[in-house]
């Protein structure tokens, strides 16, 4: 089995020491909930702390398929001048560019990402 198998549990209630800082970006965490070990596809939620600047990584593009639903808060995009809040949804195939992000009042996503064979 590629991920582990699991019953609804409430992540929000899980330790704060389950979330893993993103390196170069102060204020972005990351807390995995799922891993394929065998392939790397991830499901995780990612968390911008209010004032967060992921300006840092630059525009992002990435060799994998990501989905990701904004659960709450809002990002704004600064390549697209553009603000996404909760409820949206973004599916990104490999290479399309994205971001970089700033969360004003900061942000929690859900993303899927999926590494192919």
């Amino acid at each position: 089995m590629p991920k582990p198998e699991m019953e609804f549990w409430d992540p929000f209630l899980a330790e704060e020491s389950n979330w893993t800082p993103i390196d170069g970006v102060p204020g972005l965490a990351e807390f995995v909930l799922a891993k394929d070990e065998q392939t790397g596809s991830v499901t995780r939620l990612l968390r911008f702390e209010p004032g967060c600047d992921s300006g840092p990584m630059g525009v992002q593009r990435h060799d994998f398929w990501e989905e990701v639903l904004i659960y709450s808060g809002a990002i704004h995009d600064t390549t697209l001048g553009t603000t996404f809040s909760a409820g949206q949804y973004a599916c990104r195939p490999p290479g399309m560019a994205h971001g970089p992000w700033l969360a004003p009042q900061g942000c929690v996503t859900f993303e899927v990402r999926t590494f192919e064979r």
